[in-house]
């Protein structure tokens, strides 16, 4: 009897845990796992702290999670450079590879897009994303009981993405951001929301941001208020996310 082999999954943790995450969900990998894991090996490379896969290891895996970060995607920090072309080589090996926020723009940058400072300033709270009518069949969009014209998903980003790679499909957007998606191949899938974030863990986000001065207060609160009248559309997100992973 053949036994199938234990499918395995990396996350790129590009950001470092805050001290509420790891009370609260003892990390952010717990939190991707949580999202994305089904009951597979899940392992993960801190990245922002020079933790990255070996060559040798590549092969071994069958997707990988880039994850959001307060670093900008355009950075030429040292370990920013070895991430992108890490994700170059993922993309030649056509590995999957789901970037979300800072994934989602340095996988773009990677791969020979552009991107930069939002020219509409920081978005923060639930964003009505748009999907795009007519565009190309994707699986791991099949697995939903019908592709919905819009989703709603939480947002934290003063950065986006300009202009996708070549080959590359925009797949959502929004009023605020004309990239809220984009796939390449079948086996990239960028999305600038997070799938993975609670109400609670923005909320904690949004009061860093303000005792740091990064946001005024008003700002701040309307964000809030944004989070008290709606849910976003977890379930489904979590759905697309683990289908593309996963192949399905």
């Amino acid at each position: 009897m053949k036994v199938e082999r234990e499918r395995r999954y990396a996350l790129l943790l590009a950001a470092k845990d805050s001290e509420y995450v790891k009370k609260v969900y003892g990390g952010y990998f717990n939190v991707f796992v949580a999202t994305f894991g089904e009951g597979e090996r899940w392992d993960l490379f801190r990245v922002v702290d020079g933790e990255f896969p070996e060559t040798s290891e590549l092969q071994e895996y069958d997707g990988f999670v880039v994850s959001g970060s307060p670093h900008d995607a355009y950075g030429n920090d040292h370990w920013i450079i070895k991430l992108r072309f890490l994700l170059q080589t993922l993309d030649a090996m056509e590995k999957k590879v789901l970037g979300i926020c800072f994934g989602h723009q340095v996988l773009c940058r990677a791969l020979g897009g552009r991107v930069g400072k939002a020219c509409t300033g920081w978005d923060i709270g639930l964003r009505n994303v748009k999907i795009v009518k007519d565009m190309t069949p994707f699986s791991f969009l099949d697995g939903l009981d019908e592709i919905p014209s819009a989703l709603s998903i939480i947002e934290c980003h003063q950065d986006e993405v300009w202009e996708v790679p070549l080959g590359a499909q925009v797949i959502a957007f929004s009023d605020k951001t004309g990239v809220e998606m984009f796939t390449i191949g079948g086996h990239i899938l960028g999305i600038q929301g997070h799938p993975e974030y609670t109400n609670d863990i923005l909320s904690n986000l949004i009061d860093r941001l303000l005792n740091n001065n990064s946001i005024e207060i008003g700002f701040a609160e309307n964000s809030r208020f944004g989070l008290q009248k709606a849910e976003p559309d977890r379930k489904c997100w979590e759905k697309i996310c683990r289908n593309f992973l996963k192949g399905r």
